[in-house]
């Protein structure tokens, strides 16, 4: 059955982009009320392009969630960067997102060379629940002054202030065209995608210290089963047998800690019940080589 589209229908994508921890992934989990990027209180945690699709009557958004914006400092922050290039380039609207609760206002960034394509870029203070009303006009007046944003919107991702005004300007501002995928679809990754990033969130919040930038997570087997639980054989990847001994823990505690609460996360995100395996291996300097990054999908 064919689905009627209308004339005036309007679509593109929009990158979200900003300095780590300034909640890229909460801000898109909240325009689409639903969870598909992973949090942490630390910086860096997304590391891939996260795309989510929100679809209308008349209207289709692709938000592409990327890593923080940083100086590069080996192979792997080299390759998150070229994402965050890359959204860029491949954006219709670009949504620059600043943590309001910073020192530096407004943020040390070229915006020029950032957007040279002078697309639409809307400004967001985010968090702002967590400062004093009083001080919310002069931050805008001073992101007025280091940019000519198309407009500059405070709002909450964590509270949901502020992004029907959000959802508004991006369709008021989308080109004309066709949708990109169906209307159903909220994202074109697959569920082995997502599993692994659950169980990599779940590392961010157990773990300190460098620990959870040395991990990857990559997803062996996935079974779907007729009748049982599916199967998930998952392999968490670190680069040294001292960081293997802690992410495995005590009697292999800490590990049984993070299986338990992956699990209950991925029974909730795929809607079924799940039996799910982990383990641990070495990967010497992996995210300082080209050819190991390949095999993780970098």
């Amino acid at each position: 059955m064919d689905i009627k589209i209308p004339k005036n229908y309007k679509s593109g994508y929009v990158s979200i982009i900003g300095l780590p921890n300034s909640g890229k992934s909460t801000l898109l989990n909240a325009l689409l009320d639903i969870k598909l990027s992973i949090i942490s209180a630390r910086p860096q945690t997304t590391r891939k392009k996260v795309l989510g699709i929100l679809s209308g009557e008349d209207y289709q958004v692709v938000f592409i969630d990327t890593p923080g914006i940083i100086k590069p400092k080996y192979k792997m922050q080299e390759k998150l960067m070229e994402y965050v290039e890359d959204a860029t380039q491949d954006a219709d609207i670009l949504l620059f997102i600043v943590d309001v609760t910073t020192r530096k206002h407004p943020v040390e960034i070229d915006f020029k060379s950032l957007n040279p394509g002078e697309k639409p870029l809307i400004c967001l203070l985010n968090k702002i629940d967590l400062i004093h009303k009083g001080d919310i006009l002069p931050l805008i007046s001073a992101y007025e002054k280091a940019y000519e944003f198309k407009t500059i919107i405070p709002i909450s991702a964590t509270l949901q202030d502020g992004m029907n005004d959000l959802r508004r300007e991006l369709v008021n501002l989308l080109p004309k065209g066709l949708p990109y995928y169906p209307p159903d679809l909220i994202t074109d990754q697959p569920e082995r995608f997502f599993v692994s990033e659950i169980i990599r969130e779940k590392i961010f919040r157990y773990y300190k210290d460098e620990i959870p930038y040395s991990t990857e997570v990559m997803i062996e087997e996935f079974k779907e089963r007729k009748n049982g639980k599916d199967y998930i054989y998952a392999v968490i990847y670190v680069e040294r047998t001292s960081q293997k001994s802690i992410i495995i823990g005590k009697n292999g505690a800490a590990l049984k800690s993070i299986s338990t609460s992956a699990r209950k996360d991925i029974e909730e995100f795929l809607g079924r019940k799940v039996y799910l395996e982990v383990r641990v291996k070495v990967l010497e300097k992996w995210r300082k080589n080209e050819l190991k990054l390949k095999r993780f999908g970098y």
